[in-house]
């Protein structure tokens, strides 16, 4: 796409259903979603010279941004500040999407064992009248799921990070035309790609400061039994000193699920951190989770998009960016199937020859080396059990007769 193109629309649906494009009258126009939060915010002010303006702008109406006639994030607007500046007035607008209820709610939770990560979150998203549409994420069975208090956000964030202790991927959690995503994190098709000749700055910072460089693995005990056992310790990078996580095993897991789920830990957060900021002409499709390149000065790899604010107003889009560490995938040896004819010289590799070709027929043993193929599996009567006759080519081998399928190459 040809960012120099790119357009905006402001749209506001109103209390009566009706929706009108207020970009004309925008300034400020924003939106962004951030690492460890939910929801998707959207920021606008427009003067509020016209009456009409006014009567459409309030709490709870929808705002929509579109790019291209497509709409790119919707919000319910949920803060209205008014400015007087002179003889000039203005109101500022705070919009979020729908999993902002989420945010500011708290809910208890309890799941049994066993259960699935993307059933536990219907359930979840059901009782708040939020539908999954896209579910492509980790989809693993959990261990007894408790949540006593704290908000839904950070329970749903806990239940999709637990689902990667025990093995699944990344999940983004996001809101799509008013409809709740699951998505693998980096698991977006269009993969853009970020240069000096297309960007306006980048920066980047190393850090250890939230490492962790062990995790040790301790049992359940009843309350009047003391400390809990240590089942195991998984060292990461000591050298920059013990930077210490307690990972606790469910009475549900084994001793191996809680090391896996522990080694899961010393993965994701026992490395070097390196953050990645770049400011570009806005991509309006860039969500976060996404997967980008980046291709400027000594940066030049896959990143994951943590967090991306789009500055509409300026068509500028500033990301937070994690280098991307893409699983190699082996693959696997094709091997060439190998056809064999009559005639071709093989090489036996040794074991019992038939007399015939029919199951139940009298073997021997014969040795390995040259043998000329004289019948195959298609020749009259062939019995299918020993479908193909060899005579050996030199004294190295004796065998004379009909063998099995794989005792020669």
């Amino acid at each position: 796409m040809k960012v120099s193109e790119t357009d905006y629309t402001l749209a506001i649906t109103a209390e009566d259903g009706t929706q009108y494009d207020i970009s004309d009258f925008a300034d400020d126009l924003g939106w962004e979603e951030n690492e460890k939060e939910l929801a998707t915010s959207m920021s606008f002010s427009v003067g509020t010279d016209n009456e009409q303006l006014l009567k459409i702008i309030k709490l709870g109406c929808l705002a929509s941004v579109l790019s291209s006639g497509k709409e790119k994030v919707r919000a319910y607007i949920n803060t209205a500040k008014v400015k007087s500046t002179g003889s000039k007035d203005s109101i500022t607008v705070k919009a979020y999407d729908d999993l902002f209820t989420l945010q500011k709610s708290e809910d208890q939770l309890y799941f049994a064992a066993g259960q699935m990560t993307k059933d536990v979150l219907t359930q979840i998203f059901a009782e708040w009248n939020l539908t999954i549409s896209n579910y492509t994420g980790a989809n693993v069975a959990h261990e007894k799921l408790v949540y006593r208090s704290g908000s839904l956000a950070d329970n749903i964030l806990d239940i999709l990070d637990d689902a990667v202790k025990k093995g699944g991927e990344k999940s983004i959690l996001r809101s799509t035309l008013g409809q709740i995503e699951v998505v693998t994190r980096g698991s977006n098709q269009e993969i853009y790609c970020f240069d000096e000749d297309c960007s306006i700055s980048a920066e980047s910072e190393t850090s250890i400061a939230d490492i962790v460089t062990r995790v040790k693995v301790v049992g359940k005990v009843d309350k009047d039994e003391g400390r809990p056992p240590v089942e195991a310790t998984l060292n990461g990078l000591t050298q920059f000193g013990v930077r210490q996580k307690i990972y606790q095993r469910e009475k549900d897991a084994t001793a191996e699920e809680a090391q896996t789920a522990a080694q899961k830990i010393l993965d994701e957060k026992g490395k070097i951190s390196e953050k990645v900021s770049v400011q570009s002409p806005d991509v309006p499709d860039i969500r976060k989770g996404d997967r980008v390149r980046v291709s400027i000065g000594d940066l030049n790899d896959d990143y994951f998009v943590l967090g991306v604010r789009h500055d509409a107003s300026n068509g500028i889009m500033t990301m937070d960016l994690e280098k991307a560490v893409i699983p190699a995938v082996a693959e696997e040896e094709q091997k060439e199937e190998k056809t064999y004819k009559v005639g071709d010289v093989v090489n036996f590799h040794g074991g019992t020859h038939y007399m015939s070709s029919w199951p139940g027929s009298k073997g021997s043993s014969a040795g390995a080396g040259p043998a000329t193929i004289t019948k195959d599996p298609t020749c009259a009567n062939n019995g299918g059990a020993h479908p193909w006759h060899l005579i050996h080519t030199d004294g190295s081998s004796n065998v004379y007769g009909w063998v099995d399928e794989g005792t020669f190459d």
